[in-house]
């Protein structure tokens, strides 16, 4: 156990060591928030990737859906990296890289304020960004906390302030360089990690690997699901209400759509489409399968979801190895709380305290409003993960699925089809925004009302909403696309100036040709 303290503490030193590498590199606002001149294919494809896999999959959805589906939760896995990789990529990428640039927005915030010439949606979105990342940002250092407090026996809270406290230095000094370049050496170490992770548990001496266990059993199997609460279609639609959540989810989320505006030309986009997706394939794959193969653990069969993967690291992960697989986790976790850190504190610096405060800040005011509200970020955070987790709420999965939901199911039209569609309205973007809160309240009240009953206390609501979030997020994300385009048919169509700051001169040729 001595040598996996001391990796813990050479991976702490390290990302010291970045911090103060990288503390003359965030000098203004644009190196703060887009590395200067951009980075390459490589070191966007880390981000994007690390950003988009933290703890929150490694603890809380591979223990609870590996648990439940079986095999079957590998296919979440695979979906991330056709979907949520190489199609978002694909898609957007380069799209997003040449508006942006038209169009000088450095936050989604802004992106809106100038794609719709509305000042207004710049300040509501950036609201909305700033509150729902926050629950995101505690999952992840609620999933870390069961990690320590199982294997290494350490309490939860004194983890979560100290990488709170390593997250906020290397942010703080570097920015997105700094975040950047550590994703590129934490996305090694996930790799390795999760190689290493499931190579242990397929050795564990319960397993048998039979060609019935894997394909054809009752219990476990590709395409059988293990839980016998709902029967098979219950989980069939529950397993693609969480493969189209976190698969298109990220294709509206500020903290990931990042990653395509530093992002430096085309060729890098090129790189960073096939880096993206084959990093996802592997870690996706990995952590689904590792948890799926909890069904050969009879120690967890009466464990909480949150605590699955980490019981099994106890159980068969040799000491040694055990701080590499903890690096594994708190790479996932650094790596995306501090994208997370970066997007909610651009969006209020830059598009509420630059937008609509003190209009008249210099560059160097911003940049320093927005280093602090890093911190500020990462301390409310981790206040509401210590809160969560003295109230013993197993809600790792509830509070992605509710960040990720509200957020896509709010951005998912405006952004994607805006970057496509020249026809998207004003009027269809605040449809979107108000419709997607409005419904998923509504959609709260009514999967509660409909397992729990009106009486129901606010912890068990709280529970219960763990097995219906992802398909309020799937629900929420389908109705912006379809009132989107819906109200934008029916509505006037933007002005010639604004679409063609954001699409380019040629917009106004069209136009006029018309």
């Amino acid at each position: 156990m001595v040598f996996d303290y001391l990796i813990l503490v050479i991976y702490a030193l390290g990302m010291v060591g970045i911090a103060i590498y990288t503390r003359k590199r965030s000098s203004s606002v644009k190196d703060f928030l887009l590395a200067g001149k951009g980075l390459n294919g490589w070191m966007s494809a880390f981000a994007y990737g690390t950003t988009y896999f933290s703890a929150v999959i490694f603890i809380g959805y591979a223990g609870k859906f590996g648990k439940q589906y079986g095999l079957a939760a590998t296919w979440i896995g695979i979906g991330n990296a056709i979907l949520g990789s190489l199609f978002a990529w694909l898609v957007l990428a380069k799209r997003t890289k040449k508006m942006t640039a038209r169009l000088s927005a450095k936050t989604m915030p802004e992106f809106f304020e100038k794609r719709y010439d509305s000042q207004k949606l710049k300040l509501v979105s950036a609201v909305i960004i700033f509150l729902f990342l926050i629950p995101y940002s505690a999952s992840v250092y609620n999933g870390l906390s069961s990690l320590f407090t199982i294997v290494f026996d350490i309490p939860g809270w004194t983890i979560m302030l100290a990488l709170a406290a390593l997250t906020a230095l290397y942010l703080f000094f570097g920015g997105y360089f700094a975040t950047a370049l550590s994703d590129f050496i934490q996305g090694i170490i996930m790799l390795i990690g999760v190689v290493a992770m499931v190579v242990c548990f397929m050795n564990h001496g319960n397993i048998d690997w039979s060609i019935k266990e894997l394909t054809g059993s009752d219990e476990l199997g590709w395409f059988t699901f293990s839980s016998a609460n709902k029967g098979l279609y219950g989980n069939t639609v529950s397993l693609l209400s969480l493969i189209m959540l976190t698969s298109f989810g990220v294709w509206a989320l500020p903290q990931t759509i990042h990653k395509y505006y530093a992002v430096r030309d085309d060729k890098a986009i090129m790189q960073g489409t096939v880096v993206s997706t084959l990093f996802a394939l592997i870690i996706g794959f990995g952590a689904y399968f590792t948890g799926a193969l909890s069904y050969y653990f009879p120690e967890v069969a009466n464990v909480g979801a949150d605590n699955v993967v980490p019981y099994m690291i106890k159980i068969v992960i040799p000491s040694g190895l055990v701080g590499v697989l903890a690096v594994l986790i708190l790479s996932a976790s650094m790596s995306t709380l501090s994208s997370v850190s970066l997007a909610s504190a651009s969006v209020v610096a830059v598009d509420i305290y630059k937008g609509k405060i003190n209009r008249g800040a210099s560059d160097k005011r911003v940049n320093w409003t927005m280093k602090i509200l890093c911190l500020v970020f990462v301390a409310i955070s981790v206040v509401l993960a210590i809160v969560n987790e003295k109230c013993n709420i197993s809600a790792i999965a509830y509070l992605m699925g509710l960040s990720w939901g509200v957020l896509a199911g709010c951005f998912m039209g405006p952004y994607v089809l805006g970057l496509l569609w020249k026809k998207v309205t004003r009027p269809a973007v605040w449809t979107s925004i108000i419709g997607s809160l409005a419904l998923t309240v509504a959609l709260i009240f009514f999967f509660g009302y409909h397992q729990n009953g009106w009486d129901a206390s606010f912890a068990l609501a709280v529970k219960c909403g763990i097995a219906c979030s992802p398909m309020i997020g799937v629900i929420c994300m389908a109705y912006s696309l379809i009132a989107t385009a819906l109200v934008s048919l029916f509505t006037k169509a933007p002005d010639k100036t604004t679409l063609a700051a954001a699409f380019g001169a040629d917009t106004q040729t069209e136009q006029s040709k018309e």
